[in-house]
């Protein structure tokens, strides 16, 4: 292995906020800096939720001018959504966004023609009504679909922006439910019998391919020098930030926290059994052959969108008043698709409390309390299940992302789960990229090697578990009840 220490560019966008991060790596060094922060603000138009796509490419290209020279450039974002091209390569309109209105419905329209434990059997995706298959089949009459000659998830968009190549990255394509977990291929016969063109989507690639270079146009514009690379990561962000668990060993499971928690393990199978889909588990594909099984909870958005709603807050004053909270008065379904749309999100959970027959959180300190005893509880619920479904005991959890920053968030999920909780790194996703791109030009080795420099390298906070886990399941008792 080479000596060099290189800098890799890792365009990280999440919901909302964008980042481009410069990792520089060496055999025993990875150092990850902030190149430029840019928000994510989708739009309401006439016609639905938009994401402001040429936004965030600007942002993007504002992030690799302020990087400056770098070795390779990845991109990694959310999933599911994607921008349609016509015949000339134009984009056709601004991409929809997940949360938008029109796939509601849609899923009852599918199962009459793909019954969903056939669906589920077939790609092993959990039922969620973001996902790429309901929104294609939402968009069937749509003018734009009808036009379209090619169809970009957000990540291979913006890559094909950069570098006039088009492909499909797997890990995020896995996410459309149009992917078999078993072969790592396109599902043939469900896309048929529902109508969709596979034939719009580009040439699959896995993270480490080469995707092209930056155009003489884009150099300029960013004042680097060519040829610059663009590397194939694991595009879809949880895929990067699973890669970045620093964990040894099989026996961990990992929450990735931010506007979503992500919580599962890491297999080298797919668990496609029906009481697996009934528990709402998804398989989706990770770096180097590995399963993403995890089940989606609503994550940090529950908060974020209280915080929007009380307007300016101090989040971290507003936390230390929620530290102090009776625990686990009242609690949420933090999984619940009622809390999908945005909007009204203290009133919501007020409702689902009174609903439920507990005692009303009203404050913002009671509120906040609610919803992380809520994350928590979810937390061990999605671990607990996934040992079992895949037969997989766990002897520690790892919590990467934004999340990490929240200690009481941190605390209550180890108290919850009676296992110990190893936070960090923070910028998971982003460190996950880098490391794809390094490995790709030979600085670092296997998953296992990538993890052992995360571990030598990264800052991480032990939590252990503490107080009685019976009051957890008395909980979770009351939730079902409810």
């Amino acid at each position: 292995m080479s000596a060099t220490v290189k800098s890799y560019a890792a365009v990280d966008l999440g919901a909302s906020s964008g980042r481009v991060m410069v990792g520089r790596v060496g055999p025993d060094s990875l150092e990850l800096t902030e190149a430029h922060r840019f928000s994510n603000r989708p739009l309401r138009v006439p016609e639905g939720l938009r994401w402001d796509v040429l936004g965030l490419y600007g942002g993007v290209l504002d992030g690799l001018r302020a990087a400056g020279q770098v070795d390779s450039v990845g991109i990694d974002s959310w999933g599911v959504d994607h921008g349609l091209l016509d015949a000339d390569g134009a984009l056709l309109g601004n991409p929809v966004h997940y949360r938008d209105s029109r796939t509601e419905g849609v899923a009852e329209k599918v199962w009459a023609t793909v019954p969903a434990p056939e669906l589920y059997a077939a790609t092993g995706l959990q039922y969620a009504p973001i996902n790429t298959l309901y929104q294609l089949v939402a968009a069937r009459s749509a003018d734009q679909l009808a036009h379209a000659r090619r169809l970009l998830l957000i990540p291979d968009l913006l890559t094909y922006w950069l570098t006039g190549e088009q492909g499909t990255e797997l890990t995020n394509a896995s996410t459309t439910q149009l992917i078999d977990p078993r072969t790592r291929g396109w599902s043939y016969d469900i896309a048929s019998r529902l109508g969709i063109d596979l034939g719009l989507f580009a040439p699959l690639r896995q993270p480490g391919d080469p995707a092209g270079v930056l155009r003489p146009e884009v150099l300029e514009e960013v004042g680097l020098k060519g040829p610059v690379p663009v590397t194939a990561v694991g595009s879809h962000d949880t895929a990067s930030a699973v890669a970045a668990v620093p964990a040894g060993g099989e026996r961990f499971a990992y929450i990735c926290t931010g506007t979503w928690s992500l919580a599962g393990l890491e297999l080298a199978a797919p668990v496609l059994t029906e009481e697996s889909r009934l528990a709402n588990f998804t398989n989706e594909l990770g770096l180097d052959g590995t399963v993403r099984y995890l089940r989606n909870i609503m994550g940090l958005w529950l908060l974020q969108e209280c915080v929007r709603a009380w307007g300016e807050t101090d989040l971290g004053a507003l936390l230390l008043d929620a530290a102090k909270v009776p625990a686990l008065r009242s609690v949420v379904d933090a999984g619940d698709a009622a809390f999908l749309a945005p909007g009204r999100m203290p009133e919501r959970i007020a409702e689902a409390c009174r609903a439920s027959g507990q005692p009303v959180p009203e404050s913002p300190a009671e509120i906040t309390r609610c919803i992380l005893d809520s994350l928590a509880l979810a937390h061990r619920r999605a671990v607990e299940d996934a040992q079992r479904l895949a037969g997989r005991p766990v002897d520690v959890v790892h919590i990467v992302g934004g999340g990490t920053r929240n200690a009481l968030l941190c605390q209550l999920t180890a108290d919850a789960c009676g296992l110990p909780v190893i936070a960090g790194p923070t910028e998971a996703a982003a460190l996950g990229n880098v490391l794809v791109q390094a490995r790709a030009h030979g600085l670092v080795g296997d998953l296992a090697e990538m993890r052992e420099l995360l571990v030598r390298t990264q800052p991480l906070t032990r939590y252990e578990p503490r107080g009685d886990p019976a009051r957890w399941r008395e909980a979770q008792a009351r939730l079902a009840l409810g």
